[in-house]
């Protein structure tokens, strides 16, 4: 296959996209990190992505079923 002189096709425009979904919901342009299906921004890339153990996740416990009942049984006090 000869290439054109006008439209030179480049490897990133050959390399598989990433199979990722955008916020608007079309799919992620980016090529992907090779040897993965995602692209660097949606999780290829080395060290991307939550950490072990994500602290995130966890709640503070404020509205837990203890605390919701405890504060009843405060204000049921105060009367």
């Amino acid at each position: 296959m000869q290439e054109s002189p006008i439209k030179p096709i480049h490897k990133a425009h050959q390399s598989p996209r990433c199979l990722a979904r955008t916020r608007s919901g079309s799919p992620c342009q980016a090529p992907a990190v090779r040897g993965k299906k995602r692209c660097r921004m949606h999780g290829g890339a080395k060290g991307s992505g939550a950490p072990k153990g994500n602290r995130n996740a966890l709640k503070h416990g404020a509205r837990s079923r203890e605390m919701i009942e405890l504060a009843k049984l405060l204000r049921g006090m105060r009367g």
